[in-house]
């Protein structure tokens, strides 16, 4: 069961008491790192998803995983209620969304680019600068190395992705030259 639409609604709701406290980039950073944790851990969402588990019990898990990861205000509360409402299966889409709203407040993109090797000194600077010159925004961008597309450069920016690697090079040819059947 997909739990976007929930995940975009509480989102919202939070996004909008966060703002009032000016505390919206906090709080969405707090509900992502419970949803981290959540999402890693197998046996937490069993024993929290467990009908049987009474809500003291469930409440008294949710608070202590909280304060373990710093979680204080309109975020403890907001994760209280989705524990309250049974809704902690939606808790990383809620972080997503929330994620997104906040970075739309502050006309933030965010940016991934994918190397076969570390890039020359620089290189993620300038990248940097050309996507805010084209989108208007200021961007956040990380960087990984995955070997396996042997050169050239993807780059996720939102939703939309430029493979400009080697790899997909490879396969657009081949599959180019192979014959019809």
């Amino acid at each position: 069961m997909s739990y976007d639409a929930i995940g975009r609604r509480y989102a919202r709701a939070i996004f909008e008491l966060a703002k009032e406290e000016g505390r919206a980039t906090a709080v969405a950073d707090q509900i992502a790192s419970f949803a981290e944790v959540y999402a890693g851990s197998e046996e937490l969402r069993t024993i929290l998803e467990n009908p049987l588990v009474d809500d003291a019990a469930r409440h008294a898990i949710v608070t202590e995983i909280a304060a373990r990861v710093g979680v204080t205000g309109a975020a403890e509360r907001a994760l209280r209620l989705i524990t309250k409402k049974r809704r902690l299966r939606a808790v990383s889409d809620i972080a997503r969304h929330l994620r997104r709203q906040v970075d739309e407040d502050a006309n933030v993109v965010r940016a991934h680019v994918t190397t076969a090797s570390a890039p020359p000194s620089g290189y993620l600077d300038r990248l940097k600068s050309q996507i805010e010159q084209s989108t208007g925004q200021k961007v956040m961008l990380t960087h990984s190395l995955d070997p396996s597309i042997i050169g050239g450069v993807i780059t996720a920016i939102g939703d939309r992705v430029v493979d400009g690697s080697l790899r997909t090079r490879l396969l657009r040819f081949r599959d180019a030259t192979r014959p019809s059947a």
